[in-house]
């Protein structure tokens, strides 16, 4: 099996009423291992910051243009098979508080810029709150993530 190294971005979005918007995606070369939810973010470019990176891939994967996005919470080492690769990922994981949407609601998401990739193998969205991620079966990464919710830092 391919070995990928690559350093990466992880974003939990947390709206208003302090839900976070996860992807549910699965490996296109294994149907039957089954799905998870996931944060958006990717792969820094050789020629940007872990900041650049982590906002350049909430843009692209929900529409969502953030500004500031403080320290990350968290910097780790993960591993993971996908479509016939084995990747090891060292990423850096940011928490940041969107303001409410005119009209209140949910956070609109926009997936025009999503890849073929992405089109592949993610199933959809939803916001979830700490409370339904802990009553959940689902796999959801990061594994601790109600906890990274419950403590994330306020609207200043």
């Amino acid at each position: 099996m391919e070995h990928l190294l690559r350093t990466a971005a992880r974003v939990v979005l947390i709206d208003y009423a302090g839900r976070t918007l996860l992807f549910c995606g699965f490996d296109p070369g294994r149907p039957g291992f089954g799905d998870w939810w996931f944060t958006p973010g990717g792969g820094v470019e050789p020629d940007e910051t872990v900041e650049a990176a982590a906002r350049r891939e909430v843009l692209e994967e929900t529409g969502i243009v953030l500004g500031d996005l403080g320290e990350p919470v968290r910097e780790e080492d993960v591993e993971f098979d996908f479509e016939d690769r084995r990747i090891i990922q060292h990423q850096f994981v940011f928490c940041v508080r969107l303001p409410a949407p005119p009209g209140g609601g949910p956070m609109p998401v926009d997936i025009a810029d999503w890849t073929e990739l992405e089109h592949r193998s993610v199933r959809g969205y939803r916001w979830w709150s700490a409370q339904e991620i802990r009553e959940s079966d689902a796999a959801i990464y990061p594994e601790d993530l109600a906890d990274l919710l419950e403590s994330a830092r306020p609207v200043d």
